[in-house]
């Protein structure tokens, strides 16, 4: 699946959780999301038995921003989807706000990659950022407000009219961006989301999500695979081992709530972080964790 998905029935007002810092999130509350020994196994057509997932064990806490890296091919979209509760997990349990998942929670919405194939090319704006908001019990006029809030809030607040061919890459991502925060969703989940912008636009793309976790005070869990976007965004990068992936390290980022794209990335402790990071990336299976 590549669109954008966003699960009906969240609060409107879920992401305006006052006097809460983005620079502290709330560790020691109850976890937003808990990932519980969860393993994922296929089989093939073959009988053939494929372990991907083995035990991953971690939580995530409320307003807390955790990036995951990993080795290509770790399984860190399968985690995701299953965090999402588009599939369920061979064995082991994923709670959200103490419920366990057994399908997309309600107040949670999932970004995806390809931006080219997430917005319908024949809808405005406007209605690429209202289709999923049918499925609230709304009036057109709320609809219409959120679409035009969501879209103020990614730089885009002009453009409600246009169609996503008229747009660039950059342009594209920040609508499949709006379309899920419309919903004010308690989290969100991003799978590679600028993997397909270039460098530029994907600084940009970086400042914008932090500044929107701050305006809406969501949870955020992003899949990547650049290790400097993954220290500059988060307060927890989670690194996983290669495949059957388990939590290989867990890396505290105390870089402050206040980022920038070029004096936090001059920083010593950012250097030292990325670096940290990196290394368990590329531990050789079995080496243990410093």
């Amino acid at each position: 699946m590549s669109d954008t998905l966003t699960s009906g029935g969240a609060n409107a007002g879920a992401g305006s959780s006052a006097g809460i810092s983005p620079s502290t999130p709330t560790l020691t509350a109850e976890p937003r999301m808990s990932v519980r020994s969860v393993s994922k196994s296929y089989t093939s057509d073959r009988g053939v038995v494929k372990r991907v997932l083995a035990s991953v064990s971690f939580n995530v806490a409320p307003e807390e921003f955790v990036a995951i890296v990993g080795p290509s091919g770790a399984g860190k979209t399968t985690l995701l989807r299953t965090i999402a509760g588009l599939m369920l997990p061979t064995s082991g349990e994923i709670f959200f706000d103490g419920d366990e998942v057994t399908g997309p929670p309600e107040r949670l919405a999932l970004v995806f990659q390809d931006y080219s194939r997430s917005l319908m090319p024949w809808m405005t704006i406007e209605k690429n950022v209202t289709l999923p908001l049918r499925r609230k019990k709304l009036s057109k006029d709320e609809q219409k407000r959120l679409a035009a809030e969501a879209l103020s809030a990614v730089g885009l607040g002009d453009i409600g009219s246009h169609y996503p061919w008229q747009l660039s890459g950059g342009m594209q991502q920040r609508v499949a961006i709006a379309r899920a925060i419309a919903y004010q969703p308690d989290a969100l989940l991003m799978d590679e989301p600028f993997a397909s912008v270039d460098a530029q636009t994907r600084s940009d793309l970086e400042d914008l999500i932090l500044a929107l976790k701050k305006q809406y005070g969501m949870t955020i869990v992003v899949v990547t695979h650049d290790i400097d976007e993954a220290v500059y965004m988060s307060d927890r990068v989670i690194v996983l081992s290669g495949s059957p992936t388990s939590v290989r390290q867990v890396v505290d980022v105390k870089l402050g709530g206040q980022r920038d794209q070029l004096v936090t990335k001059s920083l010593p402790e950012f250097v030292e972080l990325r670096n940290t990071v990196l290394t368990a990336v590329r531990r050789p299976v079995g080496e243990p964790s410093p």
